[in-house]
């Protein structure tokens, strides 16, 4: 009995302990004068601290700290699908955007707006950083127009999920000197990618599109080979479907792809065809390239005149040749 006593008294003690510091965890830090959010010495999602190097099925890497220290509830790797865009569900992702902001009523106005647009659950901005971070499922496309619409310039700077993967964001740039556009592409889990592309010039039809082989453009798309395809199943895993443009040559997707891991698309390329059914030699290619993950590309400052340098411009969705 007077073990059974001695080891009760301990557990007690120890659920205190538990309780008290999960108390602490959550209390509500000192505010910021230009935000709603806390800054603590390192970046913290719900699931770890991003300063400590994180192990997630051997494909993870050591992320660096960033400038700024805004709290989301993160997605995991398990994800919840929200609301279906395109006729596809799509995953929540974390979309950071550096935005030209100056007080708390840009705050307030980049909020408002972005929380108007279906699928964003939560957004936080770091005013000092110019960082905006956008929880949701909302597209990238969708986003832009907003910041943009409130009159303030906005780029583009990193997608994906804390639970980071050695590569979780690639993009494919197609510049012209016809057909211009861009297709992202953001690592969910091991098992799910999420593809976003947004096209102009394109003739008016469907059009198949397909993730190449190679990343050779020396004969355009003739010399990326086949559609990708690393496994056995009748249809090519690297098959995207099928894209249809507008009137004015205009095409927009947004959707899921499964068993797609990002880090395999690297130096292979996206192309795109004349026909459906891809039986022609194809309109145009471009090769994927690896993106900024969330965390990864904070602004820097030109020495020479302090203009603000972002990795994404304002080509990023132009419609037409600039």
């Amino acid at each position: 009995m007077g073990f059974l006593r001695s080891a009760a008294t301990t557990t007690t003690a120890a659920a205190a302990v538990a309780a008290l510091s999960f108390t602490s965890l959550s209390s509500p830090s000192s505010s910021s004068s230009s935000s709603s959010f806390s800054l603590p010495q390192a970046l913290k999602f719900q699931s770890f601290s991003i300063n400590k190097p994180i192990d997630h099925l051997g494909l993870s890497k050591n992320l660096t700290k960033p400038p700024s220290a805004l709290h989301m509830d993160a997605p995991s790797s398990d994800y919840k699908p929200s609301s279906p865009q395109n006729g596809a569900v799509l995953p929540d992702l974390l979309t950071e955007f550096m935005v030209d902001m100056k007080c708390d009523g840009c705050v307030n106005a980049v909020k408002n707006k972005l929380n108007t647009l279906t699928g964003v659950k939560n957004v936080e901005v770091d005013l000092s950083n110019q960082v905006v971070r956008v929880l949701g499922s909302s597209p990238v496309k969708s986003m832009s127009e907003a910041l943009e619409q409130t009159g303030r310039k906005a780029r583009l700077i990193g997608q994906g999920v804390p639970e980071d993967f050695l590569v979780s964001a690639a993009v494919s740039e197609f510049k012209g000197p016809n057909i211009f556009g861009v297709v992202r592409l953001a690592q969910v889990n091991m098992e799910l990618a999420r593809v976003e592309a947004n096209f102009s010039g394109l003739p008016t039809g469907k059009h198949g599109w397909s993730i190449n082989e190679y990343g050779d453009l020396t004969k355009g798309v003739a010399s990326t080979g086949k559609v990708f395809n690393p496994t056995t199943e009748k249809k090519p895993l690297g098959d995207l479907g099928t894209l249809e443009a507008d009137e004015d040559g205009k095409a927009f997707f947004s959707g899921t792809k499964d068993k797609l891991r990002v880090s395999d698309l690297i130096g292979r390329s996206i192309a795109v065809y004349s026909t459906e059914d891809k039986s022609d030699k194809g309109l145009t290619a471009a090769v994927i390239a690896r993106s900024a993950g969330v965390g990864e590309n904070y602004k820097k400052l030109c020495t020479c005149d302090g203009t603000t340098i972002w990795e994404a411009s304002d080509a990023d969705f132009v419609t037409s040749k600039v």
